[in-house]
């Protein structure tokens, strides 16, 4: 295949022979690899989009809570102080695509439909940072579209070096890849080189390094919805050094290996187990009773006799 690539030297390498961006390594690798044509390609990657941004304005709409009632709302509650900025210190690029993110993450949670990109529990980044920083450019939907791409050759380079799994890796797998795929992909939509796309996924995923999975009850609710939220500004932030002209010291392949090592070291009870960190605070323990309860009430065996291998179901 003329156009596969494995890390990000390979990508490079391909973006110089063919004097071509990162998201058209990342489509032409499709084509080859589904045997599609481009257009075709792109047109998955349309559909895509427009339920990630469906799911975005629905979140930022409504105040539907989740059933256990964690999460929703917030995004509403943020897209609003948009309209007013008073108090705020963000800009609103910023504070948008932190709410837009929030937006799909809590769709995610209300069991709406969300892309899963890179995953159900990182859907928020990517849509929240690229549909914000759209609008503040009054940028085609190409341009879009190419950003996302740019980020999808990122996630391929992280789930080969890698993982994209917090059960295998931790949350750094999960929402510290979506940061630094849409880093990348908001560095290409602004123009920025092959280089700088990378420069801006490495110095993203380098803060990200060692962020455990720790969520309440084994839900996709907390601390997940505001980890996006959050890494939507980060990535906005990277993105600005890579433009800025800062390249990142540690190359983008090795904080990939680094994250991989990090992952393989963490305690089982910090990957997506809901048996560590936040958790086993007080308040994830209240939610995991919460859950025992409801599920015996569920099956009618309130006093079964059964509550000890019920018990073992969330230990």
């Amino acid at each position: 295949m003329e156009y596969a690539f494995q890390n990000t030297e390979d990508v490079l390498k391909l973006t110089k022979k063919h004097r071509i961006p990162v998201s058209q390594v990342a489509i032409c690798y499709e084509a080859e690899f589904s045997n599609m044509k481009v257009s075709a390609i792109r047109n998955k990657m349309k559909k895509r989009r427009d339920v990630m941004y469906a799911a975005v304005k629905r979140g930022i709409a409504t105040s539907e809570r989740s059933k256990m009632g964690m999460v929703g709302g917030d995004a509403h509650k943020l897209y609003q102080r948009i309209k007013h900025m008073k108090g705020m210190m963000a800009s609103k690029v910023t504070l948008r695509a932190m709410a837009y993110a929030l937006a799909a993450n809590e769709q995610n949670a209300c069991m709406s439909r969300i892309v899963a990109f890179p995953t159900a529990g990182g859907s928020g980044v990517l849509p929240g940072v690229l549909f914000s920083a759209s609008e503040h450019m009054h940028s085609a939907k190409r341009k879009l579209l190419n950003g996302l791409f740019c980020a999808a050759a990122v996630g391929l380079i992280i789930a080969e070096g890698a993982t994209l799994s917090a059960a295998e890796g931790g949350c750094q797998a999960e929402v510290g890849a979506a940061v630094a795929m849409a880093a990348a992909g908001l560095t290409e939509m602004r123009g920025g080189m092959p280089e700088q796309c990378f420069d801006a996924a490495a110095i993203a995923l380098k803060s990200y390094l060692g962020l455990v999975c720790d969520p309440l009850g084994g839900l996709v609710e907390v601390p997940c919805t505001k980890r996006n939220g959050i890494g939507a500004a980060a990535a906005i932030a990277a993105s600005d050094m890579a433009i800025a002209g800062i390249k990142s010291y540690i190359p983008f392949d090795e904080v990939v290996w680094a994250m991989k090592n990090i992952g393989q070291s963490m305690s089982s009870k910090l990957k997506e187990t809901a048996l560590g960190g936040l958790a086993m605070t007080p308040t994830g323990q209240k939610i995991k009773q919460k859950l025992i309860d409801g599920y015996k009430k569920s099956n009618g065996c309130e006093s079964c006799g059964h509550h000890v291998s019920h018990k073992r179901r969330f230990s």
